[in-house]
C-alpha cells in the first residue's frame, strides 16, 4: 500500500473511532536490563565512549529486542507505535559521538517498526501504522543555558532544522506513515522540526500527516518555554497538523485540564498521551494500568479525545487497559472555529472581530 493509501486509512480511522498510541519504549527497555555489550554489539564494540542509555541505538545493535516492544504494543490494541528514535538527531547523538548515525538510526527504525506493523496487521485484518518520532534535542532555541548570559543560545534556528531534516528524511525513507514531533518544550524548536518535515515532503515528493505534541513541564500549566496550550496551539496550527496535542511531565489527572484547553480551540484531532502518573521520589512511576485507563477513559467519555496512549512508565498491560477503556466510545466532534486573527506569545490574543 503506498503512504497516501495508507494516510487515506488512517484518516478514516480517525473519524470512526479514537485510535490508540503505544506507550512508554524507555519504560520497556528498562525492563530488559540491558548490559554495555548489548549496546555495543559486534559493530560497536571498540567505541571510545559509553553507549549504554543510548536507546536508539539498540536499533542497530538489537533489532530484535526494539521489533518484539513495537509487537507488544500492537498486540495490546496500539493502532499506531512510535520508532525509537527519539535522540535520533544529529544533535542528540553528539552525546555519544555518533553523529554520522543519524539518517541510518531513523531508516532502520522506521523499518523495524514497519515490519512488526505489516505483520500484526496480515494477522489480524486491523491497519496498523508507524509514527515516525522526532524529539525535541537535548538543546533549545529560546532560552540561554548560561545564566550570566540571557542572549547566548547552544543551537541556532537553521541547526535544529537541517537536524531534524536529516531525521525526518531517514523516517520517510524507512516506510513512517505519519510523523510525530514530540515531547515540545521549546515551540521555536517546533517550528524548526516543521520547517524540515515540510522541506523533506516537498523533496521526495510526499506529503505524510504530521502529530505535534507539546509538554506542560510543570503545575504552571505552560511549556518550558512559557506558552500556555493555547498560545502553543496558535504558534503552530500553521503547520495543519493531523492532530495537536500533550504528552509527558504530567500524569492524566494533571494534564486533563491542559487538553480540554487545547481541544476548545483546536480545529484538528487531539492526542494526549501522558505518564503513568507523577514521578514518586526514586524517578518511578507507580500508576496502574487500571487506574491510568480509569483517567484516560474519563477523557473519552467527556469527548475531549481522538486518540490516547501512554508516555514515561506505561506499558503494553497500560496500552491495553486504555485501549478496552475507550473502545466504542466516540472520538471528540472537531469543532468549527471561525476565521479570527488570532497571535501568540506567551499568552494567546485573539483580536476583536
Amino acid at each position: 500500500m503506498s503512504a497516501s493509501a495508507r494516510s487515506a486509512v488512517l484518516a478514516a480511522e480517525a473519524a470512526r473511532r479514537i485510535l490508540v498510541l503505544d506507550g512508554a519504549m524507555g519504560t520497556m527497555i528498562q525492563r530488559l536490563k540491558l548490559t554495555e555489550a548489548d549496546f555495543r554489539g559486534e559493530r560497536f564494540k571498540d567505541w571510545p565512549r559509553d553507549l549504554k542509555g543510548n536507546n536508539d541505538l539498540l536499533i542497530l545493535t538489537r533489532p530484535d529486542a526494539v521489533e518484539a516492544i513495537h509487537r507488544q504494543y500492537f498486540e495490546a490494541g496500539a493502532d499506531i507505535v512510535e520508532t525509537n528514535t527519539f535522540s535520533s538527531t544529529s544533535i542528540a547523538q553528539a552525546d555519544y559521538g555518533m553523529e554520522a548515525l543519524a539518517y541510518e538510526l531513523n531508516f532502520e527504525g522506521a523499518r523495524i517498526a514497519r515490519r512488526a506493523a505489516d505483520a500484526v496487521a496480515a494477522a489480524t485484518g486491523r491497519p496498523r501504522f508507524v509514527a515516525g518520532a522526532i524529539g525535541p534535542t537535548n538543546r533549545t532555541a529560546s532560552i540561554s543555558p548560561d545564566v550570566n548570559n540571557p542572549g547566548f543560545r547552544a543551537v541556532t534556528f537553521d541547526e535544529l532544522r537541517a537536524a531534524y531534516a536529516e531525521a525526518a528524511r531517514g523516517l520517510v525513507d524507512g516506510g513512517a506513515d505519519l510523523i510525530l514531533i514530540e515531547t515540545i518544550f521549546d515551540t521555536l524548536n517546533a517550528k524548526a522540526a516543521v520547517a524540515a518535515v515540510e522541506d523533506v515532503f516537498e523533496e521526495k515528493g510526499v506529503s505524510l500527516p504530521v502529530m505535534i505534541s507539546g509538554t506542560i513541564t510543570d503545575l504552571s500549566g505552560r511549556t518550558l518555554s512559557g506558552q500556555t496550550p493555547t498560545a502553543f496551539w496558535y504558534s503552530l496550527r500553521h503547520a495543519r497538523p493531523f492532530s495537536i496535542g500533550l504528552n509527558c511531565a504530567l500524569g492524566a489527572r494533571e494534564m486533563r485540564a491542559h487538553i480540554d484547553e487545547i481541544g476548545r480551540v483546536a480545529d484538528t484531532l487531539v492526542c494526549a498521551y501522558p505518564n503513568a502518573g507523577l514521578p514518586n521520589e526514586f524517578g518511578e512511576y507507580d500508576e496502574s494500568p487500571e487506574a491510568m485507563a480509569k483517567l484516560v477513559g474519563e477523557f473519552a467519555r467527556s469527548g475531549l479525545v481522538n486518540i490516547v496512549g501512554g508516555c514515561c512508565g506505561t506499558t503494553p498491560d497500560h496500552i491495553g487497559a486504555i485501549a478496552h477503556a475507550v473502545e466504542g466510545l466516540a472520538p471528540r466532534r472537531i469543532p468549527e472555529v471561525a476565521p479570527q486573527l488570532r497571535l501568540s506569545g506567551l499568552e494567546p490574543f485573539t483580536a476583536a472581530a
